[in-house]
């Protein structure tokens, strides 16, 4: 190794370094802080009542069944809440980060595997003295798609922060996606076909029907692609078939000796529907179609700015010169569909899809880099500008009153602008690896939105309400009975994880035979039975308030 590429080594070493440093601040400074928000509430709501029943088999909320989802995310968390002896905030919120850091490391190592053509930094400088192969592999590359997956802003800002199943949920999916790939390549359909259907199980147990979706629409892509379509008419496919039925179909069976699955399946199925046309209309769905690639390009920046490559003429003949990633592109183009058609769509939904663009985005990217085009320059200039947004927005602490209650608040400032004029400084001087500085400028700008947003957040959120007055509430309450007045909370699961927590014990609803040494949540603005109010409790839902009241 010439005295080059020993540089570029080293300086690739240094920012993996503090790549590794600064993602544990990034990821868990304040995690814990902000209250429960939606779909929080419900996943940590159903665990701690499946701890408190003992029924592991049939999940509830408020103690009546609950089928908008099967049942092992619950058991996930349940498993969490009991080995760390907490069922908090943080808890939650950390189990999502661990889900989060195995699909970012899944990715590193699937994409390490294979062999994507890309020479060494100025390789073309010294083709006199080293021939490029198509086994060699730019060292950044798996890196890049790995951690450009963990600091896109949809994930970085928003789910990364939330207790929900979706990336658990995408982490099975994409495994699903490149097990078919590997395995298919290997010519070994009997693991191929056994791992999918093991994975879509897994992901149906976590989130019903998208899983089989999913595989339903990966397999024959894959095979017809290769055109090898009779293999879906296997025994090895049948095998498959079998495991996916054992596993979800024993977990089933159990469910059916304590309640019917005719009630199961169908709110299953209207979860998926009503997402669709069937739901909303050809006028909505229409409309969606044309925004809807706007709008994921949106919630995936900064990354999705390489999409500009695809203006570049050759830029199908690229990928196509790469199997692994044109089966990416390809599996990617086939599996959005049924999102693309669907109205009531979040960009949460999309996560497994994300790695799979951004293999082809950065393949773009590299082999433009390679041919040092005019394309390519522009992008880096455009990322030198996120450097230079992220540097001035470093300084908008000292100038926000709604964050002077920050302690060290100019420490903490003065922190971030040296470390992003730093970078900003890496970005323009260490041409090899800008992707990777950027990286980091991602993470930094993550520490300070830790530091300085997530406080006013706390300030401003309904939830905080919600959780300071239940909290408040709990002490009028004492160790008495908690029940909700007849249909008051109408399924609002923050406000009832929180007094759940508190007191032990399953909220449940109830309509007659009230005992007046008992409290209530009641909704007065719509219940007006004589009672006596003792506290005031907010709900997620327009901020409103219910009542703790005692029964006359």
């Amino acid at each position: 190794m010439n005295q080059h590429h020993r540089l570029f080594f080293s300086k690739y070493r240094i920012l993996l370094c503090a790549t590794a440093l600064l993602l544990v601040p990034a990821l868990l400074v304040n995690l814990g802080l902000v209250a429960f928000y939606g779909d929080e509430g419900i996943r940590s709501l159903v665990a701690l009542e499946m701890q408190i029943s003992g029924n592991y088999i049939t999940p509830t909320m408020f103690g009546e069944f609950y089928y908008n989802k099967p049942p092992l995310y619950n058991w996930i968390l349940l498993a969490v809440f009991e080995i760390t002896g907490r069922s908090d905030e943080f808890i939650a919120r950390l189990t999502t980060i661990f889900f989060l850091l195995a699909y970012v490391a899944s990715v590193f190592f699937i994409v390490k595997k294979q062999r994507i053509r890309h020479p060494l930094p100025h390789q073309s400088a010294i083709n006199n003295q080293q021939s490029t192969t198509n086994n060699q592999q730019y060292p950044n590359f798996p890196i890049l798609i790995s951690l450009a997956l963990l600091t896109c802003g949809r994930i970085l800002f928003w789910d990364s922060m939330l207790a929900y199943i979706d990336l658990c949920f995408s982490w099975v999916v994409y495994l699903l996606f490149m097990v078919i790939f590997r395995e298919g390549e290997r010519g070994r359909y009997g693991p191929l076909f056994g791992w999918a259907y093991g994975l879509a199980a897994v992901g149906f147990l976590l989130k019903g029907l998208p899983a089989v979706v999913f595989l339903g629409i990966a397999l024959p892509t894959y095979f017809f692609w290769q055109k090898k379509g009779r293999k879906l008419a296997s025994w090895a496919h049948l095998g498959g078939m079998a495991i996916f039925l054992v596993l979800v179909g024993g977990y089933y069976a159990c469910y059916a000796r304590q309640n019917g699955l005719e009630v199961v399946f169908r709110t299953l199925f209207d979860e998926s529907a009503k997402r669709t046309i069937v739901g909303h209309g050809l006028g909505k769905t229409a409309l969606h179609f044309l925004t809807f690639p706007f709008e994921m390009w949106y919630h995936f920046l900064p990354w999705s700015l390489l999409a500009v490559y695809f203006l570049r003429k050759n830029a199908l003949r690229l990928l196509l010169q790469n199997k692994f990633v044109a089966w990416n592109g390809l599996v990617f183009l086939t599996t959005i569909l049924p999102y693309w058609l669907s109205v009531e769509v979040y960009p949460r939904y999309l996560l497994m899809h994300v790695p799979l663009v951004f293999t082809v985005l950065f393949y773009l990217y590299f082999e433009n880099k390679k041919e040092n085009a005019p394309l390519a320059r522009w992008v880096e200039a455009a990322f030198f500008t996120g450097c230079g947004l992220a540097l001035a927005a470093g300084f908008a602490p000292l100038f926000w009153e709604a964050v002077r209650h920050v302690p060290f608040l100019y420490a903490k400032t003065a922190l971030l602008v040296a470390s992003l004029s730093l970078l900003t400084w890496l970005y323009w001087r260490w041409k090899a690896q800008r992707m990777l500085v950027f990286v980091l400028v991602m993470l930094v700008v993550r520490l300070g939105f830790n530091w300085f947003v997530l406080p006013t957040r706390l300030d401003v959120e309904c939830s905080t309400k919600v959780r300071q007055t239940t909290l408040d509430a709990m002490k009028k309450i004492g160790d008495r009975p908690l029940f909700i007045y007849k249909n008051s909370l109408d399924g609002q699961p923050v406000t009832g994880y929180y007094f759940t927590r508190e007191t032990g014990s399953i909220l449940r609803n109830q309509y007659s035979d009230f005992d007046k040494n008992a409290f209530y949540l009641m909704d007065t603005t719509v219940y007006t039975r004589a009672h006596e109010a003792v506290a005031k409790v907010n709900i997620i839902w327009q901020c409103g308030e219910l009542a703790v009241v005692k029964i006359k």
